[in-house]
Parts: C-alpha cells; structure tokens; sequence
C-alpha cells in the first residue's frame, strides 16, 4: 500500500456512487478518502447523500478537484451510453486527477464490486459508442452442437473469434495456426476455460493446400471463420508476394478446401483498407473479397466477408504502440496530424464476424456501423492523459510522416458500392454494382502458374489483373 490516503470525487449519485462511496468509507487499506459526488441531477445538488455531499454537475469537476485537492476520480454510471461516458471522460481531462470507472451492473448485482474492481480507463472507453450487441438466439443456433474451424487461432482476432464461440457450446473448435506457441496459448487459455468444450489445435499455413483439404476432410466444419492474414501495410509494401501468397492465394485454398469438405458457412476477415486500395495489403484484401464472392457461386456453402475498421488493442495496432512509448517518456510518434481511422474493440469484432456468419446468405460483405472516425493524435493525446500525464508538457509527439502505401482517411465502402440494411441496426451489408467474375479464369491460372520468383513489378502487375484502377 501507498500509505497514503487519496481524496476521491465519485461521478453518479445513484445506486453505484452509493456502493462505491461505502466500500471506499469502509475499505481497510484507507488508500482512498471519498470527499463527495458529482451529480447533473438538479434535485440532488448541496444535498447529503449516503454520509456525502453532492457538491455539483460535471461542469463543475475540474474546479471541485483543485479546490479539495482530488487525486481520483470515480465514475460510477454503469448503465450510462458510451457517449455519456465519453463526455464525462472528456470533463475529467480537464483536471490533473486520475481517472477510474466502474464495471458493469451485473457485478452490483452480484456482490462482485470491491475496490479492487474499480479499474482504470481503457482506450475502448473513449470510442463515444455503445459496444455492438449481440442477437444471442440467432448465433446460438448455428453455432451450438456445431464444428467450428479459426484460421489465425493464435492472434488477436481469432483468439477473441475462439473465446466468443466457445461461449455458445459448438461440439468442437479447430484451433487453426501457423505459429505452434500462439496455438499453444490459446489452447491452454480455452482448455482452463472452458474444460468441457472440446478443442482441437492444427499447426498448417493456409497456402498449404495438401494440408488444408486434410485438416478440413478429417474435421469437416460446419462453420469456417478465416482470421489468418499478412496486415501490416508497410511490411507488405516491401514483400508483395507474402502478401498475395497469403492474403490471395491462401484465403483461396482453404475456400476450396472448405466447399469440398462440406461446409455450411465461411466468413473471411477482410480491412477498410480494402476499399479502394492505395496498399498492396488493401489490394490483396480486395482480392480475397472478391475470391469469397467468386467461390459463392460454386456450391451449396455460404461464403461472405466482414470489413474491419482498426482494431484497438490488437496485436502490432497503434494503442500498444503508444503505450510503449509512453512507459519510455516518449515521443510518441504520429506519421500525420491529419490521420483519421474507424475503431473498434477486439470483442466487437469478434462478435462482428459471427453476427455475419448467422445472417450470411452467401456473396455479402458486411460493415459495421463505428461511428465518426477517430483523429489518431487525438487517440494519442488521450492515452497520455489517461496515464496521469500532459501531451506535449510530459510527453512530446512528433510527427513522422505518411508512409508508402498508408492514406490519411480510410473509407468503408467504395462508390461503386451500395449499403444494405440487414436486420441488425448496427450491421449493413455492402453490395457492388455489376461486378463481373468473367475474367477471374485466366487470373486464378495466372496465380496458380505463378512461382513468386517475381519483381514487385510483376506482382503489382499480377494484381491488376482482378484489380484494373488498382496502383502501388
């Protein structure tokens, strides 16, 4: 313990400032001291409640924490929206005080809530949305007592892929991967986890075809969910064949392989850097869209597709990065001050791919509705605060540069796209106009005769086959 007691301001009168305000008071580590709420009710202002005062309305946080000398501030409002939340998170900045929230209502209800419990703010907590619900009955129905295969079982997207199926009793889950430790861990994670589900680890690349037709003939998916790709953009800017062997041709084996096993649905993960690629990782994303929808009309299984906005907190993405450079006194580093991108939670994303999988009817390609985009150097100015530090006072941010192949605004859906409604309010399905798989042929042969011995120039040349406006 620090030794030291904290003056505290706790955000919410209600039923959850009360039970924060009596563990706090009550709490045997005396590490924090409760000093009053914060309420926009007008009928609470200057009232004692539960042994504190309200002391006045979020207007009034940044004032009331210089006054009384406030090191923490609660906010205990779980059943607030994510707007709200962000709002208030916004207030709090203004001030010097350390911010803290409250888990859900569910741990209220249950007795969970100690002070233990009351964690710090995430980054995901100020994306100023609500998280995106799940339709619990229609998952459950293709999923439950079903064979489910994850491509990228190990990474951040499939992992979290695993971790919400298992939730919904599949008869088994193939942990698909080309890297033995990620597998490793995953499988030791959903094994502790879920002890009588049954789990069953491959090691494969998906550019295997011998070895994907084996897994998938001995398995035999119902549903196939393909997380497995090359995504770093700069990465695939210097190595275009990784990314096309990857990206194109291994999302295209194991889609063959999944319609010669029988399988009833495939959902591939695909990027908002799909749309209107300036990237060789957007163009073979593209391509791998394309692919599914080109598959769609070969058989009886339903192929679609899932476009992502940027995954906060995934593994290699932006938020780890900033985090780094914080724990190291900065800079954080920025490429430009005008970078803008879509965000989302990993558990959103998840819960994305499988929403698609029970509404796919075959062909589509779905987005999520994320909101405004995010500013990048906003999200940096926000982590820096949200570690109890001043941007460019405690930590510097420079700004590096665009790099080949990066854009400053990403799109969701290109103009020769149309949005669907589908009957989740916050899902949409993409449809294009005319797209005509006529000459897909002679560019699958191309793939196949290709050996990859090949200068960037003909891999780039070898993409605009499928991808005619496409340019590096």
């Amino acid at each position: 313990m620090s030794g030291k007691t904290k003056p505290v301001l706790i955000v919410g009168a209600g039923v959850a400032g009360e039970i924060v305000a009596e563990i706090l008071s009550k709490s045997q580590s005396k590490d924090y001291m409760p000093v009053g709420f914060i309420d926009d009710d007008p009928a609470k202002q200057n009232l004692i409640l539960y042994g504190l005062p309200v002391l006045g309305t979020r207007k009034s946080i940044p004032a009331l924490v210089s006054r009384h000398h406030i090191e923490e501030i609660i906010i205990a409002i779980p059943s607030a929206a994510g707007k709200v939340v962000a709002e208030m998170i916004e207030i709090c900045h203004q001030s010097k005080a350390h911010l803290k929230i409250l888990p859900g209502f569910y741990d209220l209800i249950t007795g969970k809530i100690k002070t233990s419990k009351i964690r710090n703010i995430e980054v995901d907590d100020l994306l100023g949305r609500d998280p995106v619900p799940l339709d619990m009955e229609e998952i459950a129905g293709y999923l439950t007592d079903q064979v489910v295969l994850v491509t990228g079982a190990g990474g951040s997207i499939g992992s979290e892929l695993c971790r919400q199926v298992a939730s919904f009793s599949p008869r088994k889950i193939i942990l698909l991967g080309r890297g033995e430790n990620s597998i490793y861990e995953i499988d030791l994670e959903l094994n502790e986890n879920f002890p009588a589900l049954n789990f069953v680890s491959e090691i494969g690349d998906i550019r295997d075809l011998a070895r994907m037709r084996q897994i998938l003939s001995k398995h035999r998916p119902h549903v196939v969910f393909h997380a497995a790709a090359h995504k770093h953009v700069p990465f695939m800017e210097r190595c275009p064949g990784e990314a096309l062997k990857n990206n194109v041709i291994g999302t295209l084996r194991l889609a063959e392989s999944a319609y010669r096993s029988g399988a009833g649905t495939f959902v591939l993960v695909s990027s908002d850097k799909a749309v209107k690629p300036a990237s060789v990782m957007g163009a073979t994303k593209r391509v791998a869209e394309m692919a599914v929808q080109y598959m769609n009309n070969k058989g009886n299984t339903r192929f679609s597709a899932v476009r992502f906005g940027n995954v906060l907190g995934s593994r290699g993405s932006v938020v780890p990065l900033f985090k780094r450079q914080i724990a190291r006194g900065g800079p954080l580093t920025i490429t430009h001050p005008g970078m803008v991108r879509y965000f989302m939670t990993t558990v959103e994303a998840a819960r994305l791919v499988i929403q698609a999988g029970a509404q796919a009817k075959g062909g589509e390609i779905f987005i999520l509705d994320m909101g405004e985009p995010v500013k990048i150097i906003d999200l940096a100015k926000n982590l820096i605060r949200l570690s109890g530090l001043e941007p460019e006072i405690d930590i510097p941010i420079r700004f590096t540069g665009i790099r080949q192949g990066e854009k400053l605004v990403e799109q969701l859906v290109g103009e020769d796209e149309e949005i669907i409604a589908t009957k989740h309010e916050r899902i949409f399905a993409v449809s294009e106009r005319g797209r005509n798989f006529s000459g897909w042929a002679a560019f699958l042969q191309a793939l196949e005769r290709t050996d990859f011995n090949l200068e960037e120039q003909e891999i780039i040349a070898l993409l605009q086959r499928a991808l005619p406006d496409f340019k590096k």
